[in-house]
This record gives structure tokens, C-alpha cells and sequence, in this order.
């Protein structure tokens, strides 16, 4: 893979800022094909559609991703260390109403399978994405009850 390390440069957006920041990155997403919008603080990012696994209704959320060995995008349901998973990942974790989803890129839609990493491959996976994204590590570290998700987004189809 490419050099994917990227040094925090940044201050961490607080837990309230955070999903304010990802809808107006969703926006600027869906109307611009400027590679500022896809690609912030050093990280290309996606957009990933879900099904609310209550409600039903379409959600969108702009992540960063990280590739893993194998090509694969990692997004990484961190909440800058919050004592609970974002949201998003409630959504995605639950494979009856997600098991796979749309996922776009600046160029491209495909349909992705959700794969939660777990066990051996986790632990390589996450080793891999913290050599390059050390402040995952810190964020670990403040949410030290829970254990970070990793979700590797398996290209499937075009959308």
C-alpha cells in the first residue's frame, strides 16, 4: 500500500462538534467533486449510506478510511474516544437491515459488504492502523471499557 501515515496536526473536534461537522462534510460531499472535500487532513474519506435499524430511514455519514493490506477501506468507529460507539456503527453492526451498504468516493458508488474485524485480524488491523494514525491509540486509551470497532468495507458491485 501507499504511505497512509498521516500525523495529527489537528485538535480533536469534541464529541458535540462532531456529528455537526460530519453533516456539513456530507453536504459539501454530495454537491462537489473537489478533492479538498474528498480528501481532509491528510485522509481520503468516504460517504456511507445506512438503513436506521429502527427507524428505517436513510442516514449518511462522512468517515476517513484507512486501507488495510489487502486494499480493503477501514473506517474506524472511534468517536475521538467517547464512552459509547457513534451512532453510525449501531447501524452498520446490525447485518439484518445493513448487510451491505452504499458507499461513495469521489468518483465512484459501490455497494460494499460489512465486515466487523474481530479476533487475529483485528488485533493485525488495528496494529497496522495505528503505526499510521497514532492518535487512534489516544482514543483507545480514553475509552479503555470498550473496544474501538473496526469496519472493513468489502467492494461488492457498482452501485
Amino acid at each position: 500500500m501507499s504511505d497512509q501515515r498521516v500525523v495529527q496536526t489537528w485538535e480533536t473536534p469534541s464529541l458535540e462538534e462532531i456529528p455537526v461537522i460530519s453533516k456539513m462534510h456530507v453536504e459539501a460531499m454530495e454537491t462537489s467533486d473537489d478533492p479538498e472535500v474528498w480528501g481532509q487532513a491528510g485522509m481520503h474519506h468516504v460517504m456511507i449510506r445506512t438503513i436506521g435499524r429502527r427507524s428505517g430511514k436513510e442516514h449518511k455519514v462522512a468517515l476517513p478510511y484507512w486501507r488495510d493490506p489487502d486494499g480493503h477501506r477501514i473506517v474506524v468507529a472511534s468517536f475521538a474516544g467517547a464512552k459509547a460507539h457513534p451512532s453510525w456503527y449501531f447501524n452498520l453492526a446490525d447485518a439484518d437491515v445493513n448487510s451491505e451498504v452504499l458507499v461513495t468516493e469521489k468518483d465512484q458508488q459501490f455497494w460494499a459488504e460489512v465486515d466487523i474485524c474481530d479476533g487475529d485480524d483485528y488485533q493485525a488491523t488495528w496494529d497496522g492502523l495505528v503505526a499510521d494514525r497514532a492518535w487512534y491509540a489516544e482514543y483507545q486509551a480514553k475509552a479503555p471499557h470498550r473496544r474501538i470497532p473496526l469496519i472493513r468495507l468489502v467492494e461488492k458491485r457498482p452501485a
